[in-house]
């Protein structure tokens, strides 16, 4: 903290504290520009939750739509006594639940292709590794 009293200049300075240079740390290491690649094993996780978590978020979105518009018609049947609409809507909910894991493995397999060789390469790496330390 700077103060200026009769033209003399003072100074107090603080140092943080452990947890608050820990931290501060932990925050710098995240924005250097020159940040050291991630160990291959991080690496290999990222890659295999590039692949399966696309697919995950969408079956369940369409589960998830599905099942509250079944169970919207549900609801209609049994306390508006809508029986035609409520089974309309049941039936148009039945739509997203039926496609949900049809598109889980598509785009499983999508991402599959996509990420095969940079996990397969960076695998290997690492089983070498292995073999080499033993």
């Amino acid at each position: 903290m700077a103060e200026y009293n009769n033209n003399k200049f003072s100074y107090s300075y603080t140092a943080p504290t452990e947890r608050e240079r820990q931290e501060v740390e932990s925050l710098r290491k995240e924005y250097l520009t020159e940040k050291k690649e991630t160990d291959k094993m991080t690496r290999l996780r990222m890659l295999d939750g590039k692949v399966k978590n696309p697919p995950q978020i969408m079956a369940l979105t369409l589960g998830i739509v599905g099942t509250l518009i079944f169970g919207g018609g549900m609801a209609m049947i049994l306390e508006a006594g809508q029986l035609i609409w409520g089974t309309l809507v049941s039936l148009i909910g039945i739509v997203p639940l039926a496609f949900a894991y049809p598109v889980y493995k598509k785009i499983l397999k999508k991402q599959k292709e996509k990420y095969r060789a940079e996990i397969l390469q960076l695998s290997e790496e690492i089983l070498n590794e292995k073999k080499e330390q033993t």
